[in-house]
């Protein structure tokens, strides 16, 4: 691996100075953690922990880049990180120079239907393509423009090309619409390109990986996609379509282990319940089942990170505490207040935490997050509140309902003069 990826793997454990965030970024570390969703910015200043699993994922782009393929299942419970960790290795994979594609599957987009779902995959990995300079996705036309000079990969490319060098916006558009899967009817194509084949359910995944390999020819080391949501696959009432669809992922799985895919990495994501179900989940398809299933010689502390499947494990309490020093002063920094939660406070919030009932099993990143920027916030907005007052057993919950209803500790409503206007923006 490169000097870049160890660094990356390890810049857990690293000691550095606090980074100062950017308020723009802060703002959506804040918001979107607060709401339970991963920011898509911002993250290496709040990765902690998951240093094997990310070094396992950055050994595969290594992998990819020189011309293999790899597969990939991560799986963990709601709220485990497993959405925060594809998002940590999509945003190094477009700083080391590839092309990042991802969907979540739904009831309106699986990986093989007979009423468009599979082409609706394949249109929102299209739409979400992201490269550096382009990070937002929507990067398939940029990427084609760098390509016009040089390189004739299919009929469609060469009519991109000639489009281009003739300013032909109305035939560059029409090309674009086809690449991305979004002709619905073979008469539709032919009238408006003259070409009477479609990206349809059962073929997109092929296109998935000539543009792979067209990818390379542009300049980039390769192509990384990400589905996650495996779960709506598994709440497929009917047993043939979810067998189907777990068909699709065998042949994925089969061509980047056999060499028929190149340049190619897949990433999928699930809980377990959707994976290891004998009866629903992926294993429910012996196929898959009988290659991904972990072997004798694996255990808890000794998991093999170079294994098709990579089991998230919880946080350690350490690694929580690493990560609420990080948040409380990204919160202090960008509402502009010295921060006032010690270490000493941090453990204790933990220890309430982990101290609920069913918290061993049950307990999640998500939910620990969600519950300190809560603290945070409540702090924010009642500065005279005592933070060791308010971390004794019931004083957090009945604070956080009266600014529920609409009043302060100090009599006053939120919004009022002793609360900085700019928190009602950007808050939650």
């Amino acid at each position: 691996m490169s000097e870049n990826t160890n660094q990356m793997a390890l810049s857990a454990d690293a000691p550095t100075a606090k980074p100062r965030v950017p308020k723009r970024i802060a703002a959506v570390i804040i918001n979107s953690l607060k709401g339970g969703v991963v920011p898509r910015i911002g993250l290496p200043y709040v990765t902690v922990g998951r240093e094997t699993e990310i070094r396992a994922l950055l050994h595969d782009l290594d992998l990819i880049a020189n011309g293999g393929a790899s597969f990939r299942f991560l799986v963990g419970r709601y709220g485990a990180g497993k959405s925060f960790l594809l998002q940590t290795i999509r945003t190094h994979a477009m700083g080391e120079g590839f092309v990042v594609a991802d969907a979540d599957l739904s009831p309106e987009r699986r990986l093989q239907g007979n009423q468009g779902q599979g082409l609706a995959t394949y249109r929102e990995l299209i739409r979400n393509i992201s490269t550096k300079t382009r990070p937002e996705g929507g990067a398939l036309n940029l990427i084609l423009d760098e390509m016009v000079h040089g390189f004739d990969f299919t009929r469609m490319l060469r009519r991109y090309r000639m489009a281009y060098l003739e300013q032909d916006e109305e035939e560059l558009a029409r090309v674009v619409k086809w690449l991305r899967g979004e002709y619905r009817t073979k008469t539709e194509a032919k009238s408006e390109l003259g070409n009477g084949t479609i990206i349809t359910d059962d073929d997109w995944y092929d296109y998935v990986k000539l543009l792979a390999r067209f990818l390379v020819g542009a300049g980039y080391k390769g192509m990384l996609v990400m589905i996650d949501e495996l779960v709506n696959l598994y709440k497929i009432p009917n047993a043939i379509t979810r067998q189907n669809n777990y068909e699709k992922i065998l042949t994925m799985y089969n061509d980047t282990l056999q060499g028929k895919a190149q340049y190619l990495g897949i990433i999928m994501g699930g809980t377990p319940q959707s994976i290891e179900d004998r009866r629903r989940g992926v294993f429910s398809y012996e196929a898959l089942r009988s290659r991904l299933t972990q072997g004798r010689f694996a255990r808890e502390d000794m998991t093999d990170m170079l294994a098709p499947v990579i089991h998230l494990q919880p946080l350690t309490y350490e690694e929580l505490l690493v990560l609420a020093e990080k948040l409380a002063d990204i919160h202090a920094g960008y509402f502009g207040y010295e921060r006032k939660v010690t270490t000493d406070d941090l453990v204790r919030f933990l220890q309430i935490e982990f101290g609920r009932v069913g918290a061993d099993s049950h307990l999640t990143p998500r939910e620990v997050i969600r519950d300190f920027i809560e603290l945070l916030d409540i702090m924010y907005q009642n500065p005279d509140t005592d933070v060791a007052e308010l971390l004794q057993p019931g004083a957090f919950a009945q604070l956080a309902a009266t600014v529920e209803t609409g009043s302060n500790a100090n009599g006053s409503k939120p919004g009022s003069s002793d609360v900085d206007p700019s928190f009602a923006e950007f808050t939650i």
